[in-house]
């Protein structure tokens, strides 16, 4: 799985529905994250990034320093499903995005991070899986991070490797 996480002072994300009405999704301070899912992802990786996402230390302390988790500042999250994060464009100008999971793969996977923020006691709001949304984010920092819980298997490959050399 892959994720964008931006640091917020407020976000929102808004989309028509199946009937055709309005629909909108809005947070205070927290973290706006963009959920990718790929063909090989789990609820393992789900959940994995998720508790990774709740406490990432990327809010302020006192000090100035990044020392306080969305947990720790009583944040809220706004999962946001965007499987442009598997674009691949190495060759040509269009896209390709077949490195993503299918549909019904990556839906529960995208609602089961979410699901999994909110049992820790995270405020969580999402977007409308598949819809056409668009998404506001005021960005406090501004702070971005991408994680992926690809790296971590190929760390974790390496590591195994490296032992067994």
């Amino acid at each position: 799985m892959r994720v964008v996480v931006q640091r917020v002072s407020g976000a929102s994300v808004s989309w028509e529905d199946d009937a055709g009405l309005a629909r909108r999704e809005e947070i205070g301070q927290g973290l706006a994250i963009l959920v990718g899912a790929g063909p090989g992802d789990g609820a393992a990786q789900a959940d994995r990034l998720a508790d990774k996402v709740a406490q990432l230390r990327v809010f302020s302390d006192a000090d100035g320093r990044f020392n306080l988790s969305l947990e720790d500042v009583g944040g809220e999250a706004l999962v946001v499903s965007q499987f442009t994060l598997y674009a691949d464009a190495t060759r040509g100008r269009r896209p390709s995005f077949a490195g993503a999971a299918a549909p019904e793969c990556a839906r529960p996977l995208c609602q089961r991070f979410a699901d999994r923020l909110a049992a820790r006691g995270i405020p969580t709001r999402t977007g409308s899986f598949g819809a056409r949304m668009a998404v506001h984010v005021d960005n406090e920092g501004p702070v971005t991070l991408a994680l992926s819980t690809d790296q971590w298997e190929d760390a974790n490959r390496w590591l195994s490797a490296s032992r067994a050399g």
